[in-house]
Order: C-alpha cells, then sequence, then structure tokens
C-alpha cells in the first residue's frame, strides 16, 4: 500500500512533473499532485506524494525536509488525515456527521 507525504512551502511555479521529478530520486513515486486553487488555477504552494515503500518514505522525510527549492525552504512529512481529506475532496457535510434532529412533536 502507498504512503502519501505532504509536501509543503512549495515553489508556486512547481507542478505535478516537477514535484514527482524530485521525489522519484529517492524511489518509485506513485503519484504526485501540486493542490492548486479551482478558481486561479495558481498552485496553493503545496502538494502531496505517494510512494509505494516505506524506506524510501523515511528517505524522502530526511532528504528533503528543511531542503531549498526555487528560493523556498520545504517541509516534507508523512500526511495525516483519510486519503480523502489529502486528495483534497471536501469533508462530508456536518449535518452528515451530526445525529439526526428530533423532529417529533410534543
Amino acid at each position: 500500500m502507498s504512503k502519501r507525504l505532504f509536501v509543503g512551502n512549495l515553489p508556486y511555479a512547481a507542478d505535478d512533473e516537477a514535484l514527482q521529478a524530485v521525489f522519484i530520486q529517492v524511489g518509485p513515486v506513485t503519484s504526485a499532485k501540486v493542490v492548486v486553487d479551482k478558481h486561479s488555477g495558481r498552485s496553493k504552494g503545496f502538494g502531496f506524494v505517494e510512494m509505494t515503500h516505506d524506506e524510501d518514505l523515511a528517505k524522502a522525510i530526511t532528504q528533503f525536509h528543511g531542503a531549498e527549492w526555487e528560493g523556498r525552504i520545504i517541509s516534507v512529512a508523512e500526511a495525516k488525515g483519510t486519503d480523502r481529506a489529502a486528495a483534497g475532496a471536501s469533508t462530508p457535510a456536518a449535518s452528515a456527521e451530526a445525529p439526526a434532529a428530533n423532529t417529533e412533536s410534543t
């Protein structure tokens, strides 16, 4: 199963291919995705990388966390949360998670 990394403080010019090109230096990359603003199409400055092996994930954190990329110091850490949240999908509405209101009249 793939492991996911959060990569923060990316240069705004970075795209999916550039992100993959950097991380493939330490091992096979399953996917690389820079999160973009849906209205402007501009990078939000962070992304996610999936790697197949735990050893490569650890190497990527060690090698790239605190490294400079186009004048920016990037942060790299194991991503937290669910696959939906990490992929940028919206979370279920609060009403779907909360118990339904009692509609019985008294």
